[in-house]
């Protein structure tokens, strides 16, 4: 397992990681994930972590995200990029006049179309299960971007720490 995340990700396209890096430049523009299943789970990682680095992220369907809207952002992960609800989530977003960025293993999919940044995961075969490798490779890049982002924040981890749960 570890060699084929480590295989994956020495296949993905570093300009395109930086451009979607590049797409959260503007640190007061709020950001919403989502996915489904897995995915979502990854997507809602993400969140926390954004919130964590002080940016204003919301989960799409949690009771307290507010309507998306111009010059918001929308970051699905989908492997498919064909699920109908991520589809109308993308379609809504882009008619809000909002963002969509878009990490998926079908770079020719609807959501992919739809998206103003994509970021390909390019799993090609895998021994796991179901869409496994996908989903662990977009955390990690997810991740990743998080760090990317954290370089231009003055003693990032101090302040992501004070900004991480403490009702637990």
């Amino acid at each position: 397992m570890g060699q084929e995340i480590t295989d994956l990700l020495e296949r993905v396209d570093a300009e395109a990681f930086f451009r979607v890096v590049h797409a959260f430049d503007d640190t007061a523009r709020r950001w919403f994930f989502a996915g489904l299943g897995r995915s979502g789970l990854a997507a809602q990682m993400a969140a926390m972590r954004f919130m964590h680095l002080g940016r204003d992220a919301h989960v799409v369907g949690e009771p307290t995200a507010p309507s998306i809207r111009r010059g918001d952002g929308l970051v699905m992960v989908s492997g498919s990029g064909e699920t109908p609800v991520s589809v109308s989530f993308a379609r809504i977003a882009k008619g809000e006049n909002a963002e969509v960025i878009l990490l998926t293993h079908k770079p020719r999919s609807t959501l992919a179309r739809l998206a103003d940044a994509v970021l390909v995961v390019p799993v090609e075969k895998t021994q796991q299960f179901g869409g496994s490798l996908f989903e662990q490779v977009s955390l990690i890049l997810l991740d990743a971007l998080v760090l990317e982002l954290a370089r231009n924040i003055p003693d990032a981890h101090r302040r992501m720490h004070y900004r991480h749960a403490n009702l637990q």
